[in-house]
């Protein structure tokens, strides 16, 4: 008996301290890209991450001025990750670092039927202060990317 898989994963499964969220929308994946994508229509549906320039879209190399906010209520902090791919309809990534500490964010879309996507996103933390950091962060973050594949659930469904 002879098995194939094939996974359409935009991720290196290494090893790493991270946090994971999947959710099924009932939305096509190309419906479901152009909400991620589009930074300018975050501000109706994203009480995560904010985007300080959100008609600069994403460009592989380039770094992006972000802010999030893990939990409601929490001062937003900001960050400037880079870039490192763009998949249309398939995947986002980029990696945000301050010294000794790096998160490595990704977006995936798969396509499970007809106008439906599962969304997943994946934080990966690596650096010597990982250790030191992530305990303090991880439910927080957790929270945040949670919350944020709910809404982007409900957004996509309601177009």
């Amino acid at each position: 008996l002879t098995q194939s898989y094939s996974l359409s994963f935009c991720v290196d499964l290494t090893f790493m301290p991270s946090l994971y969220t999947a959710v099924e929308i009932y939305a096509s994946r190309r419906q479901v890209w152009r909400v991620l994508y589009h930074k300018e229509l975050w501000l109706y549906w994203n009480t995560f991450l904010y985007d300080d320039a959100p008609n600069r879209p994403f460009v592989v190399g380039q770094n992006v001025l972000l802010s999030m906010r893990r939990v409601p209520g929490e001062a937003i902090t900001e960050f400037q990750p880079r870039v490192t791919l763009v998949q249309p309809d398939v995947c986002l990534q980029w990696v945000s670092t301050i010294p000794g500490f790096a998160c490595e964010s990704h977006f995936e879309l798969q396509a499970i039927g007809r106008d439906r996507t599962q969304y997943i996103q994946q934080e990966r933390f690596s650096g010597r202060l990982t250790r030191l950091l992530l305990p303090f962060i991880r439910q927080d973050e957790h929270q945040g990317i949670c919350r944020m594949a709910q809404e982007l659930k409900r957004y996509c469904e309601q177009q």
